[in-house]
């Protein structure tokens, strides 16, 4: 039963308060059709807004089945409107984006009904009133008639107890009006059915049951509820509040896949302003974005270059390392010092440069890293599943002090040494006198920019899982003919990106006469210009890779001498290279590489690729050699020459230099013994030869020197009397002085030896040995010292010289290590590697390391990360512009949806499901604008990266944008749009649903 007790309504309007409704006392029958009438402005339509729960009284209680509705709260009154109440409203309110039957079926999506049962029953409804054809017709398509038929229905389909109708034909004609009252006749048969009305007759005619009201009170009721007709509603009541108790009533809601149908019909209704609202929105997707493909374009390109410089210039850890750095920071200290002088002062001063510049070439610090040491504890880290060095290197490289011997045949059918190096030694020597092998040359860094150049044979990065060939050489490279090397005797012909070779590397590959290099010398010195050419030299792939190159392992060099107990290099003669030739091991060009189009800097400087396959394989075959067991087995001795080696200490003793000759003395047979003996008797102690100098020097007068002088003189410098006579009178006495004494040294050197030997030779064998054994204990340890420096012949090698010259390496410990990084942020784990071994050692164990990429660039990464993030910052401001117009707009489609939300809300919306809605029309907007945004993006890459290739002319350059950015930025679209919508969703809920209603 619903019962109205005392119901007050007061409005405020300004100051006032204006009282609709003053005190009405109403009781309802469960069923029948009750009429209220009066004139405008008496509270009809307030009495039914209360009654359906659409406005709140101020005072009084509304009864629902005897349960009062004080303590009801917005959640509970909105499960009322829906479970209980069903509105027919005079200008039907119909949402007008919404089919027939999708306007019937959003009471039952509210209810939580499902779809298909939805769907049935709204169909069902709709044929109840007559409408079973016009199901996907849209409100706009329907008469006035037709539009209240489907409000009926709607109000019916949820079977509400009670139906609410406010003034249901005042828009119809007379006879759809009769229709429409017949409806709500047959409805009010089993449930109760309230009309508004200004019509007494239509009243009369239908109703079971007539209220009159004027000024806010019931001034008449035709056909008020009996005592027992209240007691039986009573009991009716109680019964239906226990079985209310026994079941929980579900709270309407309205689901997303609604809201999103209700937004995406609205959004699709207007569809012109939705397409330029989410271009609009866009713009700023759109301007970060290109910002950001262009950045990630610039970025890709120069971790290209970066990953590119990289493989030119690792990090090298050398046996014997020079710190450059210190270098270069004098040079640049040394022009940049400042010194302050008079600010008025004219005077020219001298600043100090040379001892600066010297020092630091010839003085800089040296230290030895251990390299074997470090090796392992590379391949330590590397083999650590958690360690980030195995991602932070695109390749390891070992070197080893190995002298590669490649020979090959040139166009005369001579066995020549395929190494520009050599090769350019032998032509200067022969050319200009000019020895580029002697350290002094070595040593100059000029010569040593130079002879660097001269590399023809190179070894080729491996890959990290066995792989022959680096995937960043595979990159760097094309293969213009062949294939890259599958076995250890295939090489790789390396030509520029005009498929050049330099004519000093043709002529190491034996394509080049020597004749021809000669001129081509002879004119370069003689400055005559280069011989002319009747025709281009060129050669086929073909004939490029049916060239033949011959490694001879550096130990099967040495051929051992049965009769002098030596092993000689069979190198040193026509006939020994002949048979080295004949026997080493063939290499095969297996292909022809050339720089990639897009590479802007190479890994390789040599023209002839091999692999570190074949560098072991050298190894490998040379340390089981006889030559090198033998010098093994003797550290002490040069099995090639027979001589010592020098001890290698610098500072060794005298007393260390005695027990040396004692040793070397045992050693040798009697006929050596007698020669040795023959020049420690013709070597005088300091004191005699200073004393036989004095003498010599007794009573010598400058005349006698200058005479003497003179012939010496004229015979070594070939000069005339008259120039050498006025360059001894130019001489100081002591500068002269010492001249004579020098010359005065080696002849009285020169006799004492003489007069030995002549001493010795009456001497017999035995006696000359017993001799020697009777003065070894007469010499003092000084003596002993003179006889180790000035007598015993040393070999002009030394252990470790020989050993590597056999080819004798230990792969476990390499001369220096190339760390390639994959990009400028892991060469810093590489660093940080370094740093971690070097934490727990001393100073001199400690690692040290050249890092010429750190000595000639930094990144410049960080600038264009700099830049971006500046220029999307501007940019940014366009999206929150954008942001704030989609949440005008959003504002605007509140207010022309207000009657949409008066609809829901009077359907059993809640205020959560009117936000929710606006919510999901913000989101499509601001998904629409984000997927928009990244396609327009993707297709302005097209012409945007034509234009940057035409103008830079870099066809690596690219712009793009990543696929997880373009997710990022649509996610970001969607999170601002949606925020922006939270102030207008918000502003929708708050409307009051009365008002709403009243919208038009």
């Amino acid at each position: 039963m619903l019962e109205l007790i005392g119901i007050k309504k007061d409005y405020k309007v300004g100051n006032d308060v204006v009282s609709a409704l003053k005190g009405i006392d109403l009781k309802f029958r469960s069923s029948e059709f009750v009429s209220i009438l009066g004139p405008s402005g008496c509270g009809k339509t307030t009495t039914l807004n209360i009654i359906g729960g659409l406005d709140q009284y101020s005072e009084g209680d509304l009864q629902i089945d005897g349960i009062s509705t004080k303590n009801y709260e917005d959640r509970d009154w909105d499960a009322y409107r829906n479970h209980s109440i069903g509105f027919v409203f005079q200008s039907y309110n119909l949402i007008p984006q919404q089919t027939v039957l999708q306007n019937v079926e959003v009471a039952l999506t509210l209810s939580g009904v499902s779809k298909s049962e939805c769907r049935k029953r709204a169909k069902k409804a709709l044929e109840d009133v007559g409408l079973g054809d016009q199901l996907n017709k849209r409100p706009s398509e329907m008469s006035g008639g037709q539009m209240q038929r489907v409000a009926i229905a709607r109000a019916l389909v949820n079977d509400p107890d009670i139906i609410l109708a406010d003034e249901p034909t005042g828009a119809l004609d007379t006879k759809t009006s009769v229709q429409v009252m017949d409806i709500l006749k047959e409805v009010a048969k089993d449930r109760l059915v309230i009309m508004v009305t200004h019509n007494p007759e239509l009243a009369e005619q239908y109703s079971t049951r007539i209220i009159r009201m004027l000024d806010g009170k019931i001034v008449d009721d035709s056909k008020p509820l009996t005592e027992k007709e209240i007691q039986m509603e009573e009991v009716r009541a109680q019964t239906i509040q226990e079985e209310k108790k026994s079941g929980k009533q579900k709270k309407p809601s309205l689901s997303w896949g609604s809201s999103f149908s209700l937004s995406l019909r609205n959004l699709i209704t207007k569809r012109s302003r939705t397409a330029l609202t989410s271009f609009a929105g866009s713009i700023g997707i759109i301007g970060i974005a290109l910002i950001y493909a262009v950045s990630e374009g610039f970025t890709n390109y120069i971790n290209t270059i970066e990953k590119e410089t990289l493989s030119t210039y690792p990090l090298t850890i050398e046996e014997t390392n020079t710190d450059l750095t210190e270098i270069m920071r004098t040079f640049i200290d040394v022009s940049s010092e400042e010194t302050t002088h008079g600010d008025d002062d004219d005077t020219v001063y001298q600043k100090s440069s040379i001892y600066e510049i010297v020092q630091a070439m010839y003085g800089g610090e040296e230290s030895e890293n251990d390299l074997k040491s470090f090796k392992a504890y590379l391949e330590e880290e590397m083999s650590d599943d958690e360690s980030e060095l195995s991602e932070a290197f695109s390749g390891i490289q070992y070197s080893y002090n190995l002298d590669m011997l490649v020979y090959t045949k040139n166009t005369d059918g001579d066995i020549q040494v395929s190494d520009t190096m050599k090769l350019m030694q032998e032509l200067l020597a022969e050319n200009m006198n000019m020895d580029i092998s002697s350290s002094s040359m070595s040593s100059n860094s000029m010569m040593s920019s130079i002879t660097s150049s001269f590399i023809l044979w190179e070894e080729m990065l491996s890959g990290q899982d066995g792989e022959l060939i680096s995937p960043m050489l595979e990159d760097q490279y094309d293969v213009v003919y062949g294939s890259w090397p599958t076995s250890y005797d295939e090489i790789v012909l390396v030509l520029d990106k005009n498929n050049e070779l330099d004519d000093m590397t043709l002529y190491a590959l034996g394509l080049e006469s020597k004749d021809s290099v000669n001129k081509i010398v002879s004119a370069a010195i003689n400055q005559t210009g280069l011989p002319e050419k009747t025709d281009e030299e060129s050669w086929t792939y073909e004939e490029i890779c049916d060239m033949d190159f011959r490694v001879i392992l550096n130990s099967d060099c040495y051929s051992y001498d049965e009769t002098t107990g030596l092993y000689h290099n069979l190198q040193d003669s026509d006939a020994g290279l002949e048979y080295l030739y004949n026997n080493g091991i063939t290499l095969k060009v297996s292909g022809i590489i050339k720089p990639n189009e897009d590479a802007t800097a190479t890994m390789l400087s040599g023209s002839i690729g091999y692999t570190s396959a074949l560098t072991e394989y050298v190894i490998d075959n040379s340390s089981e050699s006889d030559v090198v067991q033998a010098q093994l087995d003797d550290p002490n001795t040069d099995v090639t020459t027979g001589l010592p080696f020098l001890s290698s200490s610098e500072n060794i003793t005298d007393d260390e230099k005695e027990t040396e000759f004692r040793n070397y003395l045992d050693e040798l047979e009697d006929s050596e013994k007698i020669e040795m003996y023959t020049q420690m008797m013709a070597t005088p102690t300091d004191e005699e030869l200073d004393q036989m100098v004095s003498d010599a020097m007794s009573g010598i007068t400058r005349e006698d020197m200058e005479s003497t002088m003179m012939q010496v003189l004229m015979e070594q410098m070939e000069m005339s009397e008259s120039d050498v006579t006025s360059y001894l009178k130019s001489m100081s006495d002591d500068n002269i002085t010492a001249l004579y004494t020098s010359a005065v040294e080696e002849q009285v050197l020169a006799q004492y030896a003489a007069q030995v030997q002549a001493s010795l030779t009456e001497m017999s064998s035995e006696e000359l040995l017993a001799s020697l054994e009777a003065s070894l204990d007469t010499y003092t340890t000084e003596q002993f010292a003179k006889f180790y420096d000035e007598i015993i012949e040393f070999s002009d090698s030394t252990y470790e010289d020989n050993l590597t010259a056999m080819g004798y390496i230990d792969l476990d410990t390499p001369s220096a290590i190339n760390l390639y990084a994959s990009s400028f942020e892991n060469k810093d784990v590489i660093e940080d590697t370094i740093a971690d071994y070097n934490a727990d050692k001393d100073e001199i164990d400690q690692i040290q390391y050249t890092d010429y990429v750190g000595l000639m660039m930094s990144s410049i990464t960080t600038i264009i990360n700099i830049v971006t993030y500046v220029l999307i910052g501007f940019v940014a401001i366009s999206l929150i512009v954008s942001c704030i117009m989609i949440a005008v707009i959003t504002l605007i489609s509140v207010q022309e949806r207000t009657k949409e939300i008066g609809i829901l809300r009077a359907l059993g919306a809640s205020k959560r499901n009117v936000s929710n809605m606006f919510n999901v029309e913000t989101v499509l907007i601001g998904l629409a604008s984000g997927i928009l945004g990244v396609v327009i993006v993707y297709l302005l890459c097209i012409p945007l990266n034509a234009i940057i290739h035409s103008l830079t002319g870099i066809g690596a350059l690219s712009a793009s944008l990543p696929i997880v950015i373009a997710i990022i930025l649509v996610i970001i679209s969607f999170v601002l749009t949606l925020i922006s919508g939270l102030i207008p969703s918000r502003s929708a809920a708050k409307k009051d649903p009365v008002v709403a209603l009243r919208t038009e």
